[in-house]
């Protein structure tokens, strides 16, 4: 079970993202030398990644290197985390995962093993503020939320079995025709379906957090630079059979239990995110549904293994992409939004109410 520890933090992509980011969030200089060092990392540095340090009348900044960040780290006197602060630093770091492309300079800076190392203490100090400990809950059953983007609502009348059904069906022929029509090598430059959560269009819910309205207009991967949502609670059956996955460890078991083999439809994208070749799974969400009403992903599972390659046996692996964290899918009817809901406008950065 992945509970909140400087271990849970360090060891994903995005935990030690987050760190990076709340570091960095506290010291000016430290934050020029994390911009300047991770832009020397990445993979996109001589193309679509442009560099603002230096100037054509004078000497440009030497560039920052990890050794000097972690440098920096190591002399930092972290501040207290507070709600805001950490619920902030959490939306950025979900906000630039990318699952169809190799990590980004910052996230392979924050994985260096200088910078790392550096890192702990960080993570040590993240992991003793009470302000985090919602990371490791299981579902909030009396307090979840739906998100409807911009009045995007799915407008089926499909029920979830047969949603599910249609959409095994879908991946099992996209399968099918990505082992004759894509190429083998994982290396290619191909992308396809790089996600592995649920449907979309079921109903997917997060908790409310005081103060700051449901923590689903917040914690966004892939954002599409929205600024208007309506928001509903949606009320959970007391009895509802919920699978928690509070861990790679759990991922892994749900991957076993219910398997449905995608390797040719995301072997590209998966390697480049992970640089893993070999068989890839997915959960067949139909499966899960006939003995789950709903999947939760906990928000230490996520910071701990999304965009990981997961190994689920010995010559098979998954990845979670597309899944926020701390959010839940539900594979029933009976979990839906209902009535008006809340509208929500963006506002210098910040989500607030609209008025009525």
């Amino acid at each position: 079970m992945a509970t909140i520890t400087p271990e849970v933090l360090l060891s994903g992509w995005r935990g030690r993202r987050f760190l990076l980011e709340y570091a960095a969030a506290s010291d000016l200089p430290l934050a020029g030398a994390v911009m300047s060092a991770g832009h020397e990392l990445d993979p996109a540095r001589d193309t679509t990644v442009v560099s603002f340090f230096g100037s054509g009348h004078r000497e440009a900044e030497p560039r920052a290197t990890p050794e000097a960040v972690a440098a920096l780290l190591a002399g930092l006197r972290l501040p207290a985390l507070d709600r805001g602060t950490a619920l902030s630093t959490l939306a950025q770091a979900v906000s630039v995962a990318r699952y169809w492309q190799e990590p980004d300079g910052e996230d392979l800076l924050a994985a260096t093993p200088v910078v790392r190392a550096a890192l702990e203490r960080v993570a040590a100090h993240v992991a003793r503020s009470e302000t985090v400990a919602w990371w490791s809950t299981p579902l909030a059953r009396a307090d979840q939320h739906a998100v409807t983007w911009d009045g995007r609502a799915s407008g089926t009348t499909a029920t979830v079995a047969e949603r599910l059904t249609w959409w095994r069906a879908e991946v099992l022929d996209e399968e099918r025709r990505a082992q004759t029509d894509r190429p083998s090598d994982p290396t290619a430059p191909f992308s396809g379906t790089w996600w592995s959560a649920p449907p979309s269009d079921l109903t997917h819910t997060l908790r409310g957090l005081d103060g700051y309205g449901p923590a689903g207009l917040r914690l966004v991967e892939d954002d599409m630079g929205w600024e208007r949502a309506v928001t509903h609670q949606v009320e959970v059956p007391a009895g509802a059979r919920v699978l928690e996955v509070d861990g790679p460890e759990a991922w892994a078991a749900l991957c076993s239990d219910y398997p449905l083999e995608v390797t040719a439809q995301k072997r590209h994208d998966w390697y480049s995110t992970t640089g893993r070749v070999g068989r890839w799974l997915l959960p067949d969400w139909a499966a899960v549904a006939a003995e789950h009403d709903a999947v939760h992903l906990t928000a230490a599972a996520y910071l701990a293994a999304a965009g990981t390659a997961i190994p689920v046996d010995d010559d098979a692996a998954s990845v979670i992409a597309g899944w926020n964290p701390d959010e839940t899918y539900w594979l029933v009817d009976t979990v839906r939004p209902q009535g008006a809901g809340t509208e929500w406008v963006l506002d210098d950065e910040d989500w607030v109410a609209a008025a009525v």
